[in-house]
């Protein structure tokens, strides 16, 4: 990393022999973790690859940003409106976990010890970032509460500051419901994102954890 970055000037100065050649640098490296040097390195593979294979990766991108959804009721990544963790009649739709991306819900499922529904949030709260309760799915998250069906919500936000104010937030907007909040158990370290928990110890938080009320005393 910190050899792209070290030549990335004289990265800049370089001169193309081809405009059509630049642009897809250009655009590769726009990706997170892809800089002007990978990005060439991956652009040169595939120009050496048959011309099926770059037509089938681009058209695979075009058809997924344009047909791809956003579940109604979880707001996960879907290809139908209803996602299929939610359309399963065999999941508990009387215990909801809070996430924040759908990273979280892939990195949860791979534990194999959660039987519930999610609920995406599409980030947390950062006023830092410019990131607010309103740029968030907590409204729709509320409005299932407040239907009284459901009995439990996990928080499964990252142990960071921004994670436990959304935490907090949503918890002051249903304290007033009959509904149990818990939150996975700190076996998550304080600062880690849950994407990179290793599935263990991801499965065994969700299992042992803990009242919310408690998270706060803590």
């Amino acid at each position: 990393m910190g050899i792209e970055t070290n030549n990335c000037c004289n990265f800049a100065a370089m001169e193309f022999s081809s405009k059509l050649l630049e642009r897809a640098v250009n655009e590769m490296s726009q990706l997170p973790g892809i800089g002007k040097r990978t990005a060439l390195r991956l652009v040169l593979h595939l120009l050496k690859q048959p011309k099926e294979q770059a037509t089938a990766l681009a058209e695979a991108l075009q058809t997924m940003r344009n047909e791809v959804k956003f579940c109604k009721s979880c707001h996960n990544i879907s290809d139908v409106d209803l996602c299929e963790i939610c359309a399963n009649p065999h999941r508990d739709d009387t215990l909801i976990c809070v996430v924040e991306d759908i990273r979280d819900v892939m990195a949860i499922e791979n534990t194999s010890s959660f039987k519930g529904l999610y609920h995406v949030l599409g980030g947390k709260i950062s006023p830092m970032d410019g990131v607010g309760p309103h740029d968030l799915n907590i409204v729709s998250l509320v409005n299932k509460v407040k239907q009284g069906s459901i009995k439990e919500l996990i928080f499964a936000l990252s142990s960071t500051m921004e994670g436990d104010t959304t935490n907090f937030y949503i918890f002051k907007q249903i304290q007033d419901c009959d509904i149990v909040t818990s939150t996975i158990a700190r076996g998550i370290a304080v600062g880690d994102e849950l994407e990179y928990a290793d599935e263990i110890t991801l499965g065994r938080s969700i299992v042992n954890r803990v009242p919310f009320e408690s998270s706060l005393k803590i």
